[in-house]
């Protein structure tokens, strides 16, 4: 150890944490100043990694607890897209085969963050249904209803079917699973933040694809939501086939002028 380099030291934090005692020992002991202050690095790199480790042990209680139950497969269970004014809302269920590094509500992760894990999981050792339920559906039967059945039918698509449901926010009216309610579920079950991933990388790939149909209305950034740039073009342009014609504003927009046909 002695004889590597400052840079060769500092290319073994890609290879950890954990660190060994050894290593931290002869980083200790070196007496080059460099090497001291990668020492303190380490440290914090380690100390970040178990704390980090906790984090995603403790969002595993709820699973945990499911399953001293007697449960086998337990689901998470999230939906992006209620709050928008255009687009669809997206469900996902989720049962996990292993931990997942970096796993967390999907709104505290950068876009970045949420692709790198959505990728992770959609090609690990997990079992994910994923639901759409379109703006026409919303409107019809009212949002409600509308997340009720993207949920139910994103748990319907897992296979083997789960036994437990652990679901952010609220019970899944109609849903004959055993069911737990988690009020902010998505910070507290892997499982849920699992889901909300699934359903907000989804729902955001929709809704760019939406940009694409229906320029104008700045889906690709907004993703539907009401932000000052798209009630404008709201008003200037009228709603499009993906708005949410019973959502306000866009009921008083309906006689605006149109650029897309309804559909």
């Amino acid at each position: 150890m002695a004889g590597k380099s400052i840079d060769e030291l500092r290319a073994l934090i890609a290879c950890g944490p954990p660190y060994s005692e050894d290593l931290l020992e002869m980083l200790q002991s070196d007496p080059r100043a460099g090497v001291r202050a990668l020492y303190v690095s380490y440290l914090r790199a380690q100390t970040r990694a178990r704390l980090e480790q906790g984090r995603l042990a403790g969002m595993m209680r709820f699973e945990r607890e499911a399953a001293e139950g007697g449960f086998k497969r337990i689901a998470g269970v999230d939906e992006a897209g209620r709050g928008p004014l255009a687009g669809p809302i997206v469900a996902a269920a989720v049962v996990l085969g292993c931990q997942v590094a970096k796993l967390n509500d999907s709104k505290l992760l950068t876009p970045e963050l949420r692709e790198e894990i959505y990728k992770v999981l959609a090609t690990g050792p997990h079992a994910i249904g994923v639901a759409v339920i379109e703006a026409d559906f919303i409107d019809r039967e009212g949002i409600q209803c509308a997340n009720y059945a993207a949920m139910a039918q994103a748990v319907d698509k897992i296979e083997p079917a789960p036994d437990f449901l652990l679901v952010d926010g609220f019970r899944i009216h109609g849903c004959t699973f055993p069911q737990k309610p988690l009020i902010k579920g998505d910070r507290r079950s892997a499982s849920i933040a699992a889901a909300s991933i699934m359903a907000k990388v989804t729902r955001d790939r929709i809704m760019d694809e939406y940009e694409q149909l229906y320029p104008g209305y700045g889906f690709a950034e907004n993703k539907g939501y009401a932000t000052k740039e798209h009630v404008e073009a709201l008003e200037c342009l009228g709603p499009c086939p993906i708005h949410r014609r019973s959502f306000s504003p866009v009921r008083p927009s309906a006689t605006t002028g149109m650029l897309f046909d309804d559909v």
